[in-house]
């Protein structure tokens, strides 16, 4: 069995990191999201704002998760916006989590979370929150399995020739009772 495990990101994961996200929006999202908006994700725009989300410094964190020599999956996190109600300066965002549908089901989600909620604690934060489309069952079942709940809080956004609408989740930054700044254990 290859060895799973998650480290930060570097400008030389960009390409892979668009590709995941694309191919997997493709699958997670194509009755939700109309393919015009899909292609921009492979776009030069889209390769640019994840150089600068790799190069963002302090307090900005994009990790890749690895299974041998393949990246299966990313996560982007960073400070919560604290205009947003019911978010306060020790709170974090998971900005997107995305893990290739074949990698499923192998725990590469989870460990994404631990090193994210890892690093944001050390920032300081101590609990989180993250977007999501409101059909997006399997994301869902996720934050599920770790604590994390609808905060009553919805948005809709423009998706092109459609409105998406998102929910908001938040919870603790701890996976099974842990505080990540124990450690993260496992790889």
């Amino acid at each position: 069995m290859a060895l799973a495990r998650v480290r930060a990101a570097t400008t030389d994961d960009v390409d892979e990191i668009v590709r995941i996200q694309a191919d997997t929006w493709r699958a997670a999202y194509a009755v939700l999201v109309p393919d015009a908006a899909l292609q921009l994700l492979t776009g030069s725009a889209a390769r640019d704002a994840w150089v600068a989300a790799v190069s963002a410094g302090e307090g900005h964190h994009v990790l890749v998760a690895t299974e041998g020599e393949w990246a299966v999956g990313f996560c982007a996190a960073a400070p919560a916006d604290t205009e947003e109600p019911g978010v306060s300066a020790d709170h974090a965002q998971i900005v997107t989590l995305l893990v290739e549908p074949r990698w499923g089901r192998r725990g590469h989600g989870r460990r994404l979370l631990a090193a994210a909620f890892e690093a944001l604690a050390a920032d300081g934060a101590r609990a989180g929150v993250v977007w999501l489309p409101e059909q997006d069952v399997a994301s869902r079942a996720c934050y599920d399995r770790i604590g994390w709940d609808p905060d009553g809080l919805v948005r809709t956004l423009d998706a092109g020739d459609r409105e998406l609408r998102e929910i908001r989740l938040a919870g603790p930054l701890r996976i099974e009772g842990r505080d990540p700044r124990q450690g993260v254990s496992g790889g």
